[in-house]
């Protein structure tokens, strides 16, 4: 079926993406492996590219392109190379940069925004905390004003599976700062690499994903200043509520790009890779496998176009966002566990992208909120 959604203006932007995939990301995946992480200059050249200002305005250093398709286009594209990229690509710059455009006052738009455009200043979002996972409201970092009469605050608390914890230069950071409001007295403040008390944890050792930068954060009697408050007191939780659904869209585009890819990837080596005499994808149960897999990939990816050109004019509600995220994710794990299978003892080998995208697809079914979070949020929707 034809994809309806994209123009020429969104295919030229998507071979620009590509070509960057294959210019300067795809010669160094085995140095982001060996090292998790990947290189500064790598950013850079994101950076130069433009594909880190797409959200942020022309006059502190961005596109100012008001279409989420194009967004859309580079998680696709980088989704295709590797899961882990598009995540530590996506969290910088379509997930954490758009609460600073939308919150920021002047002086932190100007103070940010520029490097943020360019690769120099890589930002990460602190939510997830040790005892909470998805359940932001209870989170139980706090900050609390100085009494000193100064107007700074003190933070205190730690969050884990932070991706580019271990890198940022900037951590965008939710605190409570009212224990009597509930979810409606937490705050997001602004908090930069080097503050004395804000510390970081080693590289976390994840199952998959292991070029993506993710760590703990520590944050011990942190003292910022009065305008490290990102947005109104107290309003952060219904902040993170609104832009959620972009986090939750972005993580669904590049779930089934992925998979699309590898499944793509499995269907050559199906024709190529012979048994008992013949290709093994002309066996029938073979057949009947991969028939199945492409259809799954293209109802989705036609669904999640919906979604995507919804959130281009501002309709996309949470609640389809949540469709989209867990069922994409569901998708992606079982159509990578059946090319696995299909690469038989080759497709258990890390050499094999195959096995890389499997192990790391899994975590897609937890983060940006679990599946279950998912189906929760749609069951409420529905009066359960």
């Amino acid at each position: 079926m034809p994809r309806n959604i994209y123009d020429e203006d969104h295919e030229a932007f998507r071979s620009s993406a590509r070509e960057f995939v294959e210019r300067t990301l795809a010669p160094r995946a085995e140095e982001m492996i060996r090292d998790h992480v990947i290189a500064r200059d790598i950013w850079e050249e994101a950076g130069k590219q433009g594909f880190f200002g797409l959200c942020i305005p022309e006059e502190y250093g961005g596109a100012g392109i008001d279409d989420y398709r194009f967004n859309a286009i580079f998680a696709e594209e980088i989704s295709k190379f590797t899961a882990a990229v598009a995540s530590c690509f996506g969290i910088h710059s379509d997930v954490t940069a758009p609460y600073i455009v939308s919150l920021g006052t002047e002086e932190q738009k100007q103070k940010y925004l520029p490097r943020v455009a360019t690769g120099e200043l890589i930002l990460a979002i602190g939510m997830t905390e040790p005892s909470g996972g998805s359940d932001l409201a209870n989170l139980k970092s706090t900050a609390v004003k100085a009494d000193d009469g100064s107007g700074d605050w003190i933070l205190n608390g730690s969050k884990t599976f932070i991706t580019n914890g271990h890198q940022c230069d900037v951590a965008v950071v939710a605190a409570r700062t009212d224990p009597s409001k509930g979810a409606k007295g937490i705050s997001l403040f602004l908090v930069e690499a080097g503050t004395e008390g804000f510390t970081k944890g080693n590289k976390l050792d994840k199952v998959g994903q292991v070029e993506s930068d993710t760590s703990e954060l520590f944050f011990d009697n942190v003292r910022l200043p009065a305008d490290a408050l990102l947005g109104p007191q107290d309003l952060g939780f219904i902040a993170m509520m609104k832009h959620l659904p972009q986090e939750r869209i972005g993580n669904a585009i590049a779930n089934i790009a992925n998979a699309k890819q590898i499944l793509a990837e499995t269907i050559q080596y199906s024709k190529d890779r012979k048994a008992f005499g013949q290709p093994i994808g002309s066996f029938q149960h073979n057949t009947f496998k991969i028939a199945e897999m492409v259809t799954k990939i293209e109802v989705s990816e036609a669904y999640i176009d919906d979604c995507v050109a919804a959130h281009a004019e501002g309709k996309l509600s949470a609640v389809d966002a949540a469709k989209a995220k867990w069922w994409a994710a569901q998708i992606q794990c079982e159509v990578l566990d059946e090319c696995v299978q299909l690469h038989g003892g080759y497709g258990y080998m890390n050499e094999y992208r195959v096995a890389r995208a499997w192990r790391d697809a899994r975590v897609h079914k937890i983060w940006a909120g679990s599946n279950e979070i998912m189906k929760m949020i749609i069951g409420r929707d529905l009066g359960l």
